[in-house]
C-alpha cells in the first residue's frame, strides 16, 4: 500500500466515481476534486462494498417515490430514480485533514468513489483489530444492531432468521452469541448452511423452519419468507419485519392463526435509531459499536472476493442479479494494491 504522502492529490487530480445513470445502467464518472475547506478531510479509498438488497433496487429503478428523500445516502449526489450516486460502505486512509485524523483508517457512509473530500465528523475510525475488507461490513452491522434493539431478543430465547442475507446473518450471529438462545438461520439456499455453521447457528429451510419461536426476524425480501417468518412464531410473539420492498407490494397473510396467537408484526429501520435507544445513543455513536462488533474473523465468510472498482459497471447485472451467489460483494480500489 502507497504511504499517505505520496498519495497526496495534486490541484489537478480528479476523483472517479459510480453513478446509477439509467434503468439497469452504471458508469464510472470523473468528478473534480473540491478544495479542501477547515474541518473537512481527503481520503484515499481502498475498498467499498456493494449492497445488494438497497442497491438492487436503485439499479432497477425500484425505488418508490414516497421514499426518494427518506432514501438518500448521507453523502450521495444526484437524484431518484436517475442519475444517482450512491452507496454507503467506503473504507479508506485520511492523506489530508485535520493533524489528529491524517494517516488514520476510517470508515464512511459515501457513494463508491476513488478519492473523498467530506467533513471530518462525517469519518469513523476503524478499530485496530478490524481489517480494512472487514470493516466494509460496518453499514451492514449497524442495521443489524439497531434490528437487535428493536427485537430485544433474551437469553435462552428460541430465534429464527428468516432470509440469510448480509443483515440477516449477521442478526443471527449477534443473537447466537445470547447465552443459552437456540437460534435457526431459513433460507431457501441450501449452500448457505455452511454459513450458518461458520456463524454458529442452525440452519432449517422454510419447509423445515422451527415453530413455537420466541422471537422471528425476517429478511428475505420477499412475501413467501414473510409467511414463513409468521408461521415460526410463538403465541404472542413478535416478528421483526426488516426486508425492504421498494416500490413493490407484498402480500402479508394475516389471516389464519395471526390474530388468535396474538402474534406483533413490528417494523424496524436503520434510519432512525431504535427508540429503547434513542435517548441516549447518537448514530456516530451506534456506528462505531458496529465496526467493533466487527473484531470476529467468523464474519470474513459474509464477504465475496474482491472485483476492482473499474471493473463494476459491467459487473453490476451479474451481482445484483437474482443468480448472484455472493452476500457481500467487495470493491478494491487501486490504493489497496
Amino acid at each position: 500500500m502507497r504511504s499517505p504522502s505520496s498519495n497526496r492529490p495534486t490541484e489537478k487530480e480528479t476523483a472517479r466515481a459510480l453513478w446509477y445513470s439509467g434503468l439497469e445502467r452504471a458508469e464510472i464518472r470523473e468528478e473534480p476534486l473540491p478544495e479542501l475547506q477547515p474541518g473537512e478531510a481527503q481520503v484515499r479509498v481502498l475498498y467499498s462494498a456493494i449492497s445488494r438488497g438497497t442497491e438492487r433496487l436503485v439499479f432497477s429503478g425500484s425505488v418508490s417515490p414516497s421514499e426518494h428523500e427518506r432514501m438518500r445516502a448521507p453523502l450521495m449526489a444526484g437524484v431518484f430514480p436517475f442519475p444517482v450516486k450512491y452507496g454507503y460502505a467506503v473504507v479508506g486512509r485520511v492523506e489530508q485533514g485535520p493533524p489528529e485524523w491524517e494517516g488514520r483508517l476510517v470508515f464512511a457512509l459515501h457513494p463508491h468513489q476513488s478519492v473523498l473530500t467530506l467533513p471530518a465528523d462525517a469519518l469513523v475510525p476503524v478499530p485496530d483489530g478490524v481489517p480494512p475488507a472487514r470493516a466494509v461490513l460496518a453499514a451492514n452491522m449497524e442495521t443489524a444492531l439497531n434490528a437487535m434493539w428493536d427485537a430485544a431478543p433474551g437469553p435462552a430465547d428460541r430465534i429464527a432468521i428468516v432470509g440469510a442475507g448480509v443483515v440477516g446473518a449477521l442478526v443471527a450471529w449477534l443473537c447466537g452469541r445470547l447465552p443459552g438462545t437456540q437460534v435457526t438461520l431459513v433460507d431457501i439456499a441450501p449452500s448457505r448452511t455452511d454459513l450458518a455453521h461458520v456463524l454458529g447457528v442452525r440452519f432449517a429451510g422454510p419447509d423445515a423452519a422451527p415453530q413455537d419461536c420466541d422471537l422471528v426476524v425476517h429478511a428475505s425480501g420477499t412475501a413467501a419468507g414473510l409467511a414463513t417468518a409468521l408461521s415460526s412464531a410463538g403465541n404472542e410473539a413478535t416478528v421483526l419485519e426488516m426486508s425492504w420492498y421498494g416500490a413493490g407490494e407484498v402480500a402479508a397473510p394475516l389471516g389464519g392463526a395471526f390474530h388468535s396467537r396474538r402474534l406483533k408484526l413490528i417494523s424496524s429501520q436503520v434510519g432512525q435509531v431504535a427508540p429503547s435507544h434513542r435517548a441516549r445513543w447518537t448514530h456516530s455513536r451506534r456506528l462505531a459499536a458496529a465496526l467493533d462488533l466487527l473484531a470476529e474473523p467468523a464474519l470474513d465468510v459474509l464477504i465475496a472476493p474482491a472485483i476492482a472498482f473499474h471493473e463494476l459497471p459491467a459487473r453490476l447485472p451479474d451481482i445484483l442479479g437474482p443468480k448472484s451467489g455472493a452476500l457481500c460483494q467487495l470493491v478494491k480500489y487501486p490504493a489497496a494494491e
